[in-house]
């Protein structure tokens, strides 16, 4: 076991295995207060062709998605009232 403490910290690197234009240009992993993430970002051109950018995405390693939003429209039909 390393004596290197990784948390908040990561590394992102070219993705070898790119096969779609949608795929990251980037992929590697973080650790944001002890729990780990992937992270992905793609090389993007400013709107105004005066630069590059990354975009970034990061999610959770345990596969434990984010739970689903309910829309405000379904939230008023789950009350009691029986009409």
């Amino acid at each position: 076991m390393s004596d290197y403490d990784n948390t908040n910290r990561g590394i992102l690197g070219r993705n070898d295995r790119k096969t779609l234009d949608t795929h990251p240009d980037f992929s590697g992993s973080i650790n944001m207060e002890g729990k780990d993430y992937w992270l992905s970002g793609w090389v993007k051109e400013r709107k105004d062709g005066s630069g590059r950018f990354f975009s970034l995405t990061v999610k959770p390693k345990d596969g434990a998605a984010a739970a689903p939003r309910q829309s405000a429209a379904k939230a008023d039909l789950d009350d009691d009232i029986p009409f």
